[in-house]
């Protein structure tokens, strides 16, 4: 693993993030999600500002969620990366978040299509070899595959 390879982020859960029946709302597990991919990618040298200027950004294709546990307000968890898969030239990614309660339970699972976007050609591209290089030092998923 990289020194600059960020595998996991520690928050607490916050007012609205939070449903009416007192739970985790669902989109908020997916804005957790997206805000751990980009830690990720800055801690690696790829900021907003650096994706804007190298001209691609990443986008998220398809996302699911699997729900383990309850979350509920002022839950701390920890929300890891995970590298879960990837095609062959290497233009999609297979992304999952894992959100594990204080109590070691995992309460939740994203995963996330991801591809990047050539911003002038409007066409997927693989990542700069620096970007791809800490994509592939991420930890894997234990169901890590080829995608199609």
């Amino acid at each position: 693993m990289s020194e600059n390879n960020l595998s996991e982020i520690k928050i607490r859960t916050r007012w609205g993030e939070i449903d009416q029946n007192g739970h985790m709302r669902n989109v908020a597990y997916l804005d957790l999600s997206a805000n751990c991919r980009m830690e990720f990618f800055n801690a690696n040298g790829y900021t907003l500002l650096e994706f804007f200027g190298a001209g691609f950004g990443p986008i998220v294709l398809k996302d699911e969620i699997e729900y383990r546990a309850e979350v509920r307000l002022a839950d701390e968890l920890t929300v890891t990366n995970e590298f879960s898969g990837m095609n062959d030239d290497g233009s999609r990614f297979l992304f999952r978040n894992r959100f594990i309660r204080a109590d070691g339970k995992l309460a939740a699972s994203v995963t996330s299509l991801v591809i990047f976007l050539d911003l002038t050609t409007r066409k997927k591209i693989a990542p700069p070899e620096k970007l791809m290089n800490a994509i592939l030092s991420m930890n894997k998923s234990e169901d890590y595959s080829v995608i199609k």
